[in-house]
């Protein structure tokens, strides 16, 4: 194997520092996300039932419990309501949802890199092994048909490589894209019970 990974020539490197990157990233990804129950878990039951009968306290004890993304927003929400009731509840949850949504996406522009990246430097590496033959060729002329055709083989070598390190990271950045999205999605879903369930008070 590792014969082969040296027949692809240098650009094999950065291919692998690539694959490398994309690895760390997708576990990292794959841990943070690991936890995350769809819709905020179990607890989000009981905290919407507080919420409705107006025990704010309770469901603001009940949101600090949590270690959901949404559990974070709707306790910001909740401690704003405590304080200035109605006012601005809006803008706050707002905010407190662009400080958890940055987290959803970390690494993942680093991926869509990757995925753009690793085939054009397959490419690269298949034109210099290209190169390379045909130099060969100049020199030998056909005297030397195996070492030419050999030559090109090698190159093909780094467009495989670069093609699976993109499409490995495709799909995990996808995978993860749509992690990020249900996410939102259930702190929009949650930002806005919480306002459409509160009297209004100011």
């Amino acid at each position: 194997m590792f014969d082969l990974f040296l027949k692809g020539g240098p650009i094999m490197w950065p291919l692998l520092a690539c694959s490398l990157i994309s690895v760390t990233i997708l576990v990292e990804r794959f841990i943070y996300f690991k936890g995350f129950q769809k819709g905020g878990g179990e607890g989000m039951k009981d905290i919407r039932v507080a919420m409705e009968d107006g025990n704010i306290s309770v469901a603001l004890e009940k949101c600090k419990a949590g270690d959901h993304p949404l559990h974070r927003v709707l306790a910001a929400g909740l401690s704003h309501y405590q304080r200035r009731g109605s006012v601005r509840l809006e803008e706050r949850l707002e905010e407190a949802a662009l400080e958890e949504v940055p987290r959803f996406e970390k690494g993942l522009g680093a991926l869509d890199t990757i995925v753009t990246l690793a085939p054009l430097l397959g490419l690269l590496g298949t034109i210099i092994g290209m190169i390379q033959s045909f130099s060969i060729f100049s020199m030998t002329g056909s005297s030397q048909p195996n070492a030419i055709t050999g030559g090109i083989a090698e190159a093909l070598i780094a467009t495989a490589a670069g093609l699976i390190v993109a499409i490995f990271t495709l799909v995990g950045h996808n995978y993860f894209h749509k992690k990020s999205m249900d996410l939102t999605r259930d702190i929009e879903k949650g930002a806005t019970h919480l306002i459409n369930c509160l009297p209004d008070k100011v």
